[in-house]
């Protein structure tokens, strides 16, 4: 792990998430505890409506949690259209020591890597069942409200699971920019460790 990102860990406090939110966790914790059990792939979708900052934001941290905590996941994300990785977002998960390599244009391809040792995820905006996502056995977990409520059928989801976000769009060109997409970051990636924290391995 990168000691940028160690330091981030750090500084989470899981008792700054609130009983409700927790209880609206559970449904994610026990879908990944359940497919553990049966020894059975875990695959997570992130799906927002651009597939642009919170749904790349949960992926990613998904995927650091998980190896984190020695828990096997495989984590995707996908939206309802497509649009890019926003550079906001890329610039915040690179202000938290995450090392990112961009190549083309429209549509960029992210290279992101947060250890030496791990498996670097490729990111960029995509439907939710692109081809690069799995069409089957998963959970489909909407990180927001339009693509909650427009997305009403995820083809082949094995459970739905909304776990909602404000979008840090609302502070783009603002002096709180920067700021606020950093805050979504690390409240996602609390959350999401949070999560997987809680998944027992026995």
């Amino acid at each position: 792990m990168f000691k940028e990102i160690q330091q981030v860990i750090d500084k989470m406090d899981f008792n700054s998430i609130s009983v409700a939110r927790k209880q609206e966790l559970d449904r994610l914790i026990d879908f990944i505890q359940l497919r553990a059990a049966q020894n059975a792939p875990i695959r997570l979708n992130f799906i927002c409506t651009h597939n642009s900052r919170r749904s790349q934001f949960s992926q990613v941290w998904a995927q650091v949690a998980s190896e984190y905590y020695d828990v096997p996941v495989q984590s995707y994300s996908g939206g309802v259209e497509v649009t890019a990785f926003n550079e906001r977002a890329v610039a915040s998960l690179k202000r938290f020591g995450f090392e990112i390599d961009k190549s083309g244009t429209d549509n960029p391809r992210y290279t992101v890597r947060w250890s030496e040792e791990a498996q670097p995820l490729v990111m960029f905006s995509k439907l939710y069942d692109d081809v690069v996502n799995p069409s089957e056995h998963f959970a489909a977990i909407m990180t927001c409200a339009h693509a909650d409520e427009n997305c009403p059928v995820v083809t082949g989801c094995e459970e739905r699971i909304p776990i909602r976000y404000n979008d840090p769009k609302t502070y783009d060109d603002t002096p709180q920019e920067s700021e606020m997409y950093d805050s979504r970051s690390f409240e996602i990636a609390t959350e999401l460790f949070y999560v997987f924290s809680n998944v027992s391995k026995s």
